[in-house]
């Protein structure tokens, strides 16, 4: 491999052991090359970034781990992409349970590498040891060259394989076989690794391109997230290489001001903490077993906020380094902190009213901050590491973030107190101006509702204008609805009636589903319109609650409810304000119930109701024959306020929305045009069906 970038002389020592012995081999590499997208999300331009980061993560981990501070990138105009690092350099001696050399192990085995173990690296962004391999495996062509011990090191591979090849570049004639090869004498005192990849473009989209922005944006990140690291990338493809170099000595806090937008109100706050944790993971024991073990987890957290006089909030967060732009449990444990801390502020302040709280959202308006935790192994879902998932994280940051932000509150410098007391009165001011804007828009909500003759006759209002506690119940038939309106609470259960089935709005336009009398009115009564324009704010209605009677048709029902909200007015579920009512299925009425006992106990299926009976039966408690309901409209008003609709008593089932897509898929399956599919998962549920549960 050219030597054309010189690998300088390392400026760390190196107190703790890194050979091969640090390696721990877990499984081989096939899968990749056949399921890529399982390992970088995607084979389009985000994949192929996902590679570039993977091996600029390992370099970084070198540098967080204290061990040189210079990493150079260099986009090549023959379509290689080069990474170099100043660090200690991949191990090249013999790991023993493979009897390969550690580079070769690094960059051919998934799950190896240096960060299992407790002695290689205290916290880094590379966890999952398939970095380095799955990028080899989707390359045509890999050098990698180390600088150790004073010699330089060699070896190439092609998809993965080890060999060699007669000149430059991936279409060069390959060789398969060989190992690592000595090809000279480093430097002295210079050690690093050196990569250098073509992507295979088999695997890869036609149209995916390394993104220069992403990776500016990306290089200047990680400069800022490891003070000192001095991180140069060259784009030598077209006709004048072009040169950044990204290097900031002020860590989170000048990154804090980098991305805030807005004039400040405070000056920058750094919270810091640290605390310990204890996790059951498995270990590899020396026979190959994996072992349950208790182990004690090192946690720091490191933040840094700063409140603005604009109204947008910037939260970026990260993970040794590693960028978690879904969030996850260290930015639940912040928000948590973070408003716990302001609430106490104001308990100290005569700034709220009675009555008045803050929510966080009001506490975030202006507010940009970097969130940074560093700890080993931490628990990432999936290898796209998005969202942290390590449970304790939350617990520890809300404490940090609680105990010394409630320090900057209480603080009496002079300085300090004017922010905080300013700070205070903004959020403050956002909580009401939210209040106020919510009370105007319900009640104009209310007035055009009320005053529009579009509202259908049938509907059964309440008279509560908090649309949190409001519920709609749409409910099957009119018999029902006389029943339900001597049940329901008038304050704040309203009624809807529908007759019958509604539209299939799987199948049919949505002009015909604005036509159809019985959707329509369901759209109308919510009030938040429909398809794109649907606005969750604008709903008259905190929950909306589907009762129909618990048999075939009353199912069909609720399945066709479910589909005219999935399609045309989503966000209810995906906000959980969508639920079905569960009447009881059996009653049984006590003969001579003791005192304290419920003379009419229900039942809610077959399975339950056949414990009821045994039970009963068991104690000698006597009782009538049980009561089979078929319908909503058998019970009185007291059986179905009691059992159905008393938020005290009732049972209600949530309508989620955890997978999109596969709700997309159930939904076409079950309500869409194509008759195969929906006939062969009839056909399947029909043997597993008992018959003697039929009701003929």
């Amino acid at each position: 491999m050219p030597s054309s970038v010189p690998l300088s002389e390392s400026h760390s020592a190196e107190p703790r052991a890194y050979d091969a012995r640090s390696l721990m081999v877990l499984e081989g590499l096939e899968a990749v090359r056949k399921r890529p997208a399982m390992y970088i999300g995607s084979t389009d331009t985000k994949g192929l970034m996902h590679c570039l980061w993977e091996i600029i993560d390992n370099a970084v981990d070198e540098a967080l781990a204290g061990f040189g501070d210079a990493i150079e990138v260099l986009l090549g105009a023959n379509g290689a992409i080069t990474v170099t690092d100043h660090a200690r350099g991949i191990p090249v001696d013999t790991e023993p349970r493979t009897g390969l050399s550690g580079v070769e192990v690094v960059l051919t085995k998934l799950h190896a590498g240096g960060k299992f173990g407790s002695g290689s690296y205290g916290a880094s962004g590379g966890l999952h040891g398939v970095g380095a391999s799955v990028v080899n495996a989707l390359s045509s062509r890999l050098d990698v060259e180390v600088a150790r011990n004073g010699s330089r090191w060699t070896m190439s591979f092609r998809h993965g394989t080890p060999g060699s090849f007669a000149g430059e570049g991936p279409d060069a004639a390959f060789t398969p076989g060989g190992g690592l090869v000595k090809a000279g004498r480093a430097p002295k005192g210079a050690t690093g690794t050196r990569i250098r990849y073509w992507p295979d473009h088999n695997i890869f989209l036609k149209d995916a391109k390394l993104s220069l922005p992403d990776l500016y944006a990306r290089a200047r990140q990680t400069s800022f997230l490891v003070p000192g690291l001095r991180i140069e990338v060259t784009d030598a493809r077209g006709d004048a290489p072009q040169v950044e170099v990204f290097h900031h000595e002020g860590g989170i806090s000048e990154f804090c001001d980098f991305l805030a937008q807005d004039p400040p109100l405070t000056d920058v706050i750094r919270l810091q903490g640290h605390d310990t944790f204890e996790e059951t993971v498995p270990v590899l024991d020396d026979r190959g077993h994996m072992t349950p073990t208790d182990v004690t987890r090192d946690l720091g957290v490191d933040i840094a906020l700063r409140w603005g006089t604009g109204y947008d909030t910037i939260t970026k967060s990260f993970v040794n380094i590693i960028a978690t732009p879904s969030g996850g449990t260290h930015v639940q444990g912040y928000d948590r902190g973070l408003v716990r801390a302001v609430g106490r502020a104001l308990e100290g302040t005569r700034l709220l009213k009675s009555g008045e709280e803050v929510a966080k959202d009001d506490v975030l308006e202006g507010l940009t901050t970097v969130v940074t935790v560093r700890l080993a192994e931490p628990q990432f879902e999936g290898q796209t590491k998005e969202v942290l998932g390590t449970p304790a994280v939350s617990r520890i940051v809300a404490r940090v973030v609680e105990a010394e932000l409630g320090k900057y509150f209480s603080s009496t410098r002079r300085d300090d107190k004017q922010q905080a007391r300013t700070v205070l009165e903004k959020i403050v001011a956002a909580s009401r101006t939210r209040v106020q804007a919510r009370i105007h828009k319900e009640a104009q909500r209310r007035k055009n509702a009320l005053e529009s003759s579009t509202l259908p006759a049938k509907l059964k209002d309440c008279r509560s204008n908090d649309v949190d506690r409001c519920e709609l119940f749409i409910v099957e038939g009119d018999s029902a609805l006389g029943t339900a309106q001597r049940a329901r609470n008038a304050e704040y259960q309203a009624l809807l009636p529908i007759r019958g089935k509604i539209l299939n709005v799987q199948k049919a336009s949505i002009t015909d589903m604005l036509k159809n009398a019985e959707c329509a009115s369901i759209i109308q009564v919510v009030g938040a319109g429909s398809g794109r324009t649907f606005d969750i704010d604008a709903s008259r209605y905190g929950k909306v609650i589907f009762m129909a009677d618990a048999d075939s048709d009353g199912a069909h029902i609720r399945t066709l409810l479910a589909t005219l909200f999935f399609r045309y007015m989503r966000p209810m579920i995906e906000q959980g304000h969508v639920y079905s009512a569960v009447p009881p299925l059996h009653r049984f009425e006590l003969t001579n119930p003791k005192k304290g006992q419920e003379k009419y106990l229900y039942t809610y299926s077959d399975a339950e109701y056949e414990r009821k009976r045994a039970e009963l039966t068991k104690k000698g408690i006597r009782f009538k024959e049980p009561q089979r309901y078929k319908g909503l409209g058998e019970m009185d008003a007291d059986q179905l306020m009691e059992t159905t609709m008393d938020p005290r008593r009732r049972t209600l089932r949530r309508l989620t929305l955890d997978d999109a897509e596969g709700a997309e898929q159930v939904f076409e399956m079950l309500m869409g045009s194509e008759v195969a599919p929906r006939k062969e998962f009839i056909v399947d549920g029909a043997y597993r069906l008992d018959q003697e549960h039929i009701d003929v």
